[in-house]
């Protein structure tokens, strides 16, 4: 377990803050940390700062993900990692589609020449919108209160994608289906980084399974031709207790 002193923490939305930290180890674009606290259970965290300072961005969805939002500057975190295979990042013009707190994992990806498609729920809700260049971003929101109303693959439907050379893509499973069957047959290629139950972080406890394959370690990220390929993916997963339900399902 690595121990850090937070030398920041930024509050940038109602209920979600990035923690930032020094930590002399390579990271790279698409990597997470298994993030644990005292009195709680770990959680996997996208690593949303790949810099000589280290960020983590957290929203709150449950008691540990709330209990670090609490974080101060000073405070200790501690965490195992980094895991996953990273995005294979391709020379070119990128095109970043990212819904909810997916958007963290793919901040890293963020350049001048990065087109983003942001979506949220609501406008509270968007997430680092504001870091790609003037007019080159479309924000989604489901109420419409920012941007178009509706979903993100609304937003990936009113571009030209043919003006791309590589798609990344992040956020909940049935938002990324809907985007893979739309690209399935289109020349532009995708990468898609998967979020799912995940209790060990190295393949272990079999949580994070789909198709066979372990999400921490055979992903997170994979290309549209590998998912393609996933029945699982977009039907089913995993539930805690290892019961495998339909997505959608609690």
């Amino acid at each position: 377990m690595i121990v850090k002193i937070i030398s920041d923490v930024e509050r940038i939305g109602r209920n979600t803050v990035t923690i930032r930290f020094s930590w002399d180890q390579k990271v790279e674009p698409g990597q997470f940390l298994m993030v644990w606290m005292p009195n709680h259970s770990e959680i996997p965290i996208s690593i949303s700062h790949t810099g000589p300072l280290k960020g983590i961005t957290i929203r709150s969805y449950g008691e540990t993900s709330e209990a670090m939002i609490g974080l101060r500057k000073g405070d200790r975190i501690f965490f195992r990692g980094p895991y996953g295979r990273p995005f294979d990042i391709k020379p070119g013009r990128k095109l970043i589609v990212g819904g909810g707190s997916g958007m963290a994992g793919l901040l890293p990806l963020v350049d001048s020449r990065a087109y983003g498609v942001v979506s949220a729920r609501t406008s509270s809700d968007l997430l680092f919108a504001d870091r790609f260049a003037e007019g080159h971003v479309t924000m989604v929101t489901d109420d419409g209160t920012a941007g178009i109303r509706g979903f993100a693959i609304d937003g990936v439907k009113s571009l030209q994608l043919d003006e791309f050379d590589m798609m990344y893509v992040c956020g909940p499973e049935l938002m990324l289906k809907s985007i893979l069957d739309y690209v399935a047959h289109k020349s532009i290629p995708a990468q898609f980084s998967l979020e799912r139950t995940m209790k060990c972080g190295i393949g272990i406890c079999d949580s994070c399974s789909i198709d066979g394959r372990q999400l921490c370690t055979e992903g997170p990220t994979f290309s549209k031709e590998e998912l393609m390929g996933m029945h699982e993916f977009g039907t089913t997963r995993l539930t805690e207790s290892g019961k495998r339900i339909q997505i959608g399902r609690h």
